[in-house]
């Protein structure tokens, strides 16, 4: 893509995290290197070996009418908070074409909470007593629906579902529908409601998480010798794109371009990346070259660096082997520490923080490095923000159980 009236640009966002109940409230806090991560206190995750988590700042019933609160999972609720935002932030309200209107929004897991709350039902209070809205609500497809629904879209509803690498993946996707001419706005994000007693259990079976139980703030740690796994994190993310002529005949405010978006997979193991990081810097090469820019044009990356041991230093490796020495000077920001890990929400939350960096001109700290890990030859910003050239590109790359990798590059709006 260049930057051109046939560019694709972001002209809405939106969020809910555990850092703040909208886009700019977690900026906000993500740039004062606050956490969102506290201890469950719930009787359900008492006996857990995992008790931390990133819970929503705010929750999304006191968001919603009652009525559709009661409809909707808390996946789908996320996402349509998310998306209302970034659709009245687009100054799209009026909006009259819904046969030009898509949207592609990602979850990892679905309505997750649903299913198995449904399932308790089953076993202790009968068939009988099942919801009819049970199915509508666990259907991984059910939060773009929601939004669908919500804003009226007839260009197409659609749901990626790439693990970790969704949200990122629906950003992607909204690219290309507008780019074949199938839509002129694409309402694009991911949503995650999995802070529940199986997925936790599931995560902690696989050593996946960290169990610094009694200093939840500390236990996200990316790049840090002392990480020893993820926090789970619940949230969405949404992204208004639109291509440049049409954001311009409305009198829009354009935030950035999305500039170029990589889609590779490993073929390497289900759950493990490539050490080497060979599919995610094919990812990353090849949204530079999209964007028609090299190594050098990057001033940011906001990098997937969940904390865990081995997957912090293949990305390293993945950055190295795709930016060459330039990957010694980008500024890195790892915001996983502040908001924890949000899944398939994660690539949406984190492309809204990579277009808020390059519009305000600054890469947001990463919180809980003291010491870093000496395979990791990256320069993380730490404690406080750094100063960035905000006509530059911003990388935001996210990684997914299946060996997914998308990596999305961003361009400063140049007036």
């Amino acid at each position: 893509m260049t930057n051109s009236n046939d560019a694709v640009v972001v002209t809405g966002i939106g969020a809910t995290t555990p850092l703040g109940g909208t886009a700019q409230s977690s900026w906000q806090q993500l740039l004062a290197g606050e956490s969102g991560i506290s201890q469950l206190t719930a009787d359900w995750a008492r006996d857990l070996p995992v008790r931390i988590a990133g819970v929503a700042a705010v929750d999304p019933t006191t968001e919603l009418d009652r009525v559709q609160a009661r409809r909707w999972d808390r996946s789908q609720q996320f996402a349509v908070i998310s998306a209302r935002e970034a659709w009245a932030d687009a100054g799209l309200v009026d909006f009259d074409q819904p046969e030009r209107l898509a949207v592609a929004f990602a979850s990892g897991i679905g309505g997750v909470t649903t299913l198995l709350s449904s399932y308790d039902t089953l076993n202790t209070r009968g068939a009988s007593r099942i919801s009819p809205l049970a199915v509508t609500m666990l259907m991984p497809n059910g939060p773009a629906a929601a939004v669908g629904l919500d804003l009226g879209a007839q260009a197409g509803v659609h749901t990626p579902v790439s693990a970790c690498a969704s949200g990122a993946e629906a950003v992607s996707l909204g690219l290309d529908l507008i780019a074949l001419g199938r839509a002129d706005v694409v309402v694009c994000g991911g949503t995650e409601a999995s802070v529940h007693a199986l997925p936790i259990a599931g995560f902690a079976a696989m050593r996946a998480l960290s169990t610094r139980n009694d200093e939840p703030q500390a236990a996200s740690r990316p790049y840090d010798k002392g990480r020893d796994g993820f926090v789970l994190g619940e949230g969405a993310g949404a992204l208004v794109l639109e291509r440049r002529s049409h954001a311009i005949a409305r009198g829009a405010t354009i935030y950035a371009e999305v500039a170029g978006a990589g889609v590779t997979s490993d073929a390497f193991h289900v759950a493990a990346p490539d050490p080497e990081g060979l599919g995610a810097s094919r990812a990353i090469s090849i949204a530079l070259a999209n964007a028609g820019a090299s190594a050098s044009d990057v001033v940011h990356i906001n990098a997937h660096a969940t904390s865990t041991p081995v997957g912090d230093v293949a990305e390293s490796a993945a950055l190295h082997r795709a930016l060459g020495s330039s990957a010694d000077s980008i500024a890195v920001s790892a915001t996983k520490a502040s908001t924890g890990h949000l899944l398939g929400a994660a690539g949406a939350v984190e492309a809204v923080f990579s277009v808020l960096a390059l519009k305000d001109g600054i890469a947001p700290p990463t919180r809980n490095l003291d010491s870093q890990d000496d395979e990791v030859h990256l320069d993380v910003v730490r404690v406080e923000g750094r100063q960035i050239n905000g006509e530059g590109i911003a990388l935001s790359t996210s990684f997914g159980f299946g060996g997914h990798n998308v990596a999305l590059a961003f361009r400063g709006d140049r007036g």
